[in-house]
Formats: structure tokens, sequence, C-alpha cells
């Protein structure tokens, strides 16, 4: 089969032909029909993520037809669509993952390629409402956020929350569940457009953070956030603490803004604020998850699709411009 490896960091993806797998007792081959970038791809390409540094078939979200089950695995399943958990082995605690913990795609191979083996566990039934190139945008984005926001953040219906860099498939979903909910939802962004694509999907209003006085202009317009839900930390990381309201809840799961920096500890503790990390989601939040999806119809916005795995360099390579409205999705046959 064809699949695309990091060879070594910072050198473009290449394609080699290798074995196909073949599943374990509890495992299904799925024959791969597309497969979605995240921020994470982008991250281990430049030797920015824990874990293996090279001979990686990166990828961790992926949807296709299950080809072959092991002995002890469904048979049913053969022939079914299915859409793929990226978030392996979380341990017997809702509140942690354990130490055996991993994401499809690091260490594990991953979906950039024609056919995976997977332990059956991991493997849902595609929702019916979605394309199949929105189901293969949905896994990884579609957990974290909503362990983010439910499991983690608690929203509720009415509170105000905001949604930092809205164009990311994280930031989308994040806006489109928290509506959903019940939620009052506002956003940022350093792109007029990409607010005023986020308004026409349900945003209440949006503050370009480069603008020393967004702060300022949030509080007057909301009173300050019941919760925010961030993907980069970095150094704007203390606008978040001034913009949350007394005991309100910050949620983040992405670093790529680098270390928060200084932040005067009673801006925290005075005002009673929440400070919540949260890392992918157990097998129940991706259940749930999949049930939230389809109760309120809600669909991943696709950016752009690719014609072939050969493309996945050229994937990374948009994705690393920030200029996508959405997931980037690969197809892989």
């Amino acid at each position: 089969m064809k699949a695309v490896f990091l060879t070594e960091t910072n050198q473009p993806l290449i394609i080699k032909e290798v074995e196909k797998p073949a599943p374990g007792a509890n495992q299904v081959l799925v024959r791969l029909q597309f497969s979605a970038l995240n921020h994470r791809d982008v991250w281990i390409q430049k030797g920015r993520y824990a874990g293996p540094k090279s001979g990686l078939i990166l990828g961790s979200d992926g949807l296709g037809v299950v080809e072959e089950a092991g002995e002890h695995a469904d048979q049913s399943w053969v022939g079914q669509k299915v859409i793929i958990n990226p978030s392996h082995d979380w341990g017997d605690n809702p509140a942690a993952f354990g130490e055996h913990f991993k994401i499809l795609g690091n260490p594990e191979p991953g979906t950039f390629a024609e056919y995976i083996a997977i332990d059956e566990k991991y493997i849902h039934a595609k929702p019916v409402h979605l394309t199949d190139e929105e189901a293969a945008a949905l896994p990884l984005a579609g957990v974290t956020t909503y362990r983010a926001l439910f499991t983690r953040a608690a929203v509720q219906p009415g509170e105000k929350v905001l949604v930092t860099g809205i164009g990311a498939g994280t930031a989308l979903l994040a806006l489109q569940y928290a509506i959903a909910a019940g939620a009052e939802v506002w956003v940022t962004s350093s792109s007029q457009e990409k607010m005023e694509r986020a308004k026409k999907l349900g945003a209440l209003g949006g503050f370009n953070y480069k603008d020393e006085e967004w702060v300022s202009k949030a509080k007057e317009a909301t009173g300050g956030f019941h919760v925010i839900v961030d993907s980069a930390s970095g150094e704007g990381f203390i606008n978040l603490i001034d913009a949350a309201r007394a005991g309100g809840r910050i949620v983040f799961f992405g670093g790529t803004g680098g270390a928060i920096g200084n932040i005067a500890p009673n801006k925290i503790f005075w005002r009673n604020l929440s400070i919540l990390g949260t890392t992918m989601g157990t097998l129940e939040d991706f259940s749930n998850m999949l049930a939230f999806t389809s109760a309120h119809n809600i669909k991943p916005i696709v950016d752009k699709v690719y014609p072939g795995l050969a493309d996945a360099q050229d994937a990374l390579e948009y994705m690393h411009q920030g200029k996508q409205f959405g997931k980037i999705v690969l197809t892989n046959q």
C-alpha cells in the first residue's frame, strides 16, 4: 500500500510503498478513503512535538470502509463505512489519561495511508448526516472540543463563551458546539473575513486580538466571559484572564504560542477563575461527541480537499500558513 512518511524532521513528507497491515485478533482493517490534517502534524514535522521524530505515518483523522475483521472482532463491521477515534489507551481515570496514552499518527501508524489496522473499540459508524469528507474531519477536533466545553468547562445555556483563533477546525467546532448548547458565542481572530464568516455560523461578534483594546471592547460588549476556549497559549494568555468574568473558566488544549509567561496570581485567585487544561478525550467523550454532533446536525467546516496522498506536503504547508477556515482533507484512494 501507499503511505505518507515523515523520514526526518523539517524535511518534506514522502510516499512509500509498504506492506498492507494485517488486522490483529481484536482489530479491523480499514481501507481509508479520506483523512484530515491537524496542527499536530505540522509540529511533528518540525520536530516540536513529543515522541518519535522520524519513520512515522502521520495523520490522526480518517474515514474508510472495513475490509477485514480479526478473529475476535465483530464480523458485521466488514463493508461498513467508519470513522476512527484517534485517542488511544486513555486508561482508567476519566479525569486524566494514563502513562500508556497515545494519539494516532505518533507513535502509532496514522491515517495518511491507503489502509490502517485499528482496534475495533476505536471505530464508529459514520454519522449519516455527514459527507465522507466532513466525517473524516470530525474525530480529533470533535473529541477535543467536546471534552473542553462539556467535560471540563461544563458550559451552560445562556453563558457567554469566547473562542479564540477562529478558523482552525477545533475553534470552529467549539463555536458550533457551544451555540448548540445554548451559549452566546464570540470569537477572536486577526482576520476580519474569518470573523465575518464566524458570524454567519452564529457568532454574536468578533474581536481582533492584534487590537490592543480588544479586551476592554469585549468586556464592554459582554461583561466578561463565563467560558473561554483557547488553543494557542503564549503571551496573549494574560488577555484571556482579563477577559474572563469573575468565576469564569478558561479551558485550553494547545501551546503553539509558547510559554504563558508572567501572570500575577491575584488575577486568578482573587477573581476565582478556573484554568483548565485538556487533551483529547475518553472513549465516553468520543461516543458522547458523536451523539451530540448527530443530535444537533453539526457539520465540520471543510476548507479544502486535496486530491491524493501525494499532496500531503502541500496540505501541511497550506495549514502552516494559517489561511484556512475549517479542516483540510486528503483523498486517500
